[in-house]
């Protein structure tokens, strides 16, 4: 059980970061957002990928990469948005 939590927190920093990475400008969240931003990518992304391949895909796959991450830019935009915590790079 613990592993499975610090798997989580490893792998939604990992997709938060690069989410960011990817995002132009500078973001203002911090780590722990960082790390909810990828989980919350991950999961999202996921569900999607859940859906269209029917539960085909069972352990580790590039396509679960590939889903979290575009979900986590998508709401890091989204996040930036609503907020209006953007700001250009300094």
């Amino acid at each position: 059980m613990v592993f499975t939590i610090l798997g989580w927190i490893v792998f939604g920093l990992i997709v938060g970061f690069i989410a960011r990475a990817l995002v132009p400008g500078r973001d203002n969240i911090g780590i722990l957002r960082t790390i909810a931003l990828g989980v919350v990518g991950s999961i999202i992304g996921g569900l999607i990928a859940e859906l269209f391949t029917r539960g085909g895909f069972r352990g580790f796959h590039p396509v679960d990469w590939i889903g979290s991450i575009i979900v986590a830019v998508i709401l890091l935009v989204v996040y930036n948005k609503v907020t209006g915590r953007k700001r250009g790079r300094v």
